[in-house]
């Protein structure tokens, strides 16, 4: 591993052709703070690509590309005067220790919970009007609901256990199921995608990244019915259901088999 100065060091060079490229590249002279905005979140979706994969040496790229962002944004910060990378950083620190009373203070915690709590409390310190104000309106709403509901945690607002959260689940599916109208049913069905991303929380369950392992694992295992189909002179357009799942249960059978 490189030493604290080889980190600086790199990090010197960073801004050094940060400083270049703003200068005297075409495409890296026209972008603005609007202009990066969409290529961030398609970088930030492509680190976590990454790390759902544990692939260390994408995981590496895509930071490497994320810290691009952060730079160019503070770059762009200092050429209208607000702020630049060295602002950035130290209003991180700042916030950091800050938040951190029982590491650079006299505040003794017990556990991961009291961190967690105290947070909270010290950010309502620092000015926010409300615990959820730090909740990005822009969050996919799964990502969304997750940090709602660990943020309430903060306070104390929580289920005792999974089993309580369980049972709001079960109650919300019942209302579900019982309701008719089309808009009211959309409703019903978003309180029970609440609650059960509720209860995989509280279960030490990523939620996100559960349907994100699925999602991967349909596309792999769908793919791999359409070579089935392509093997035996078929279309998937032209085979009834039942044909279809057959393939289905035969490209799982293949998957099972190369992970065993």
């Amino acid at each position: 591993m490189n030493s604290k100065a080889e980190k600086l060091e790199a990090f010197s060079r960073l801004l050094d052709i940060m400083d270049d490229l703003r200068e005297k590249c075409p495409w890296d002279k026209k972008q603005t703070l609007q202009t990066l905005r969409h290529l961030t979140l398609e970088e930030v979706y492509e680190l976590s690509d990454a790390l759902l994969e544990e692939d260390l040496q994408e995981i590496k790229k895509e930071l490497g590309d994320v810290l691009l962002h952060l730079v160019f944004y503070s770059k762009i910060g200092s050429e209208k005067g607000s702020f630049d990378i060295a602002d950035v950083i130290n209003s991180l620190n700042e916030k950091l220790i800050f938040r951190h009373p029982h590491i650079y203070g006299d505040v003794e915690v017990k556990d991961e919970e009291e961190v967690k709590q105290n947070w909270e409390k010290l950010k309502l310190k620092e000015g926010n009007s409300s615990v959820l104000s730090g909740v990005s309106k822009g969050l996919p709403s799964m990502v969304k609901a997750y940090r709602i509901q660990d943020k309430v945690k903060g306070i104390g607002f929580e289920f005792h256990d999974a089993e309580d959260a369980w049972k709001k689940v079960d109650e919300e599916l019942a209302e579900f199921h019982a309701e008719t109208d089309l808009d009211k049913k959309e409703q019903e069905l978003g309180d029970l995608f609440f609650s059960l991303i509720n209860y995989a929380r509280i279960s030490g369950l990523n939620p996100d990244s559960a349907l994100e392992r699925t999602n991967i694992k349909f596309i792999s295992r769908f793919r791999k019915m359409e070579s089935l189909a392509i093997s035996t002179n078929l279309k998937l357009e032209d085979m009834s259901l039942e044909q279809m799942d057959v393939l289905w249960e035969e490209a799982k059978t293949v998957e099972n088999s190369k992970t065993d």
